[in-house]
């Protein structure tokens, strides 16, 4: 498989940037990884680079979206913060990716059982930890059920996942909201702009289409 071109970019769709990783996730999970010389891929692009899809995913070890996806070198541009917010840095990393580099879908992914998430569920206080999980808690507070104080922590698993996907729904508003370029981007039709969620127990990806 041989890294992608300026032409076989052009030529990807949103919708088709969706299938590639919906596919890729498929092959992951089935171990029918894509057959790719990746010193090859450093070859083909050595001179550019034409990758087709932008995620923003956490920093978790089980999450590599090059890995769970089955993408290789040059295919996929790929923003990584605890928690998978946006912010000022990330929303201009965007940017780059989808203006000027020519990506065609933005993925926010979040994943089960999320340490951040349930930091940010537990009212962690932890040095610059503090101020990166104040940017999580905006969905602890979203989900509103259970209401018991008892049952809103870490140690509730269903309540974790719950508020790890309320934040993946409002990072892509965040998106929208904070960054013009792309939100005009996506009311043209260049790009999608959607969520999803990784399962760390099954390694699916379950996809929040528009």
């Amino acid at each position: 498989m041989k890294a992608h071109t300026k032409e076989t970019q052009a030529a990807i769709t949103p919708q088709t940037a969706l299938q590639l990783l919906k596919e890729g996730n498929q092959r992951f999970q089935q171990k029918h990884m894509a057959d790719r010389d990746l010193l090859d891929q450093v070859n083909d692009t050595k001179s550019g680079q034409f990758p087709f899809a932008t995620i923003l995913s956490c920093i978790d070890s089980r999450v590599s979206s090059e890995l769970i996806f089955d993408q290789g070198i040059g295919d996929i541009f790929s923003a990584r913060v605890a928690g998978n917010f946006v912010n000022e840095d990330i929303l201009g990393s965007m940017e780059f990716a989808c203006k000027l580099a020519g990506t065609k879908l933005v993925l926010v992914l979040g994943h089960t059982a999320c340490g951040a998430v349930k930091g940010a569920c537990d009212d962690a206080k932890l040095g610059n930890l503090t101020a990166l999980l104040s940017k999580i808690k905006p969905a602890v507070a979203a989900v509103t059920e259970p209401s018991d104080p008892a049952k809103r922590n870490s140690k509730n698993i269903d309540f974790v996942n719950e508020v790890a996907e309320q934040n993946v729904n409002m990072t892509i508003q965040n998106i929208k909201d904070q960054s013009e370029v792309l939100k005009e981007m996506e009311a043209n039709g260049e790009i999608m702009i959607i969520g999803g969620m990784y399962d760390i127990n099954d390694g699916s990806v379950t996809f929040y289409e528009n």
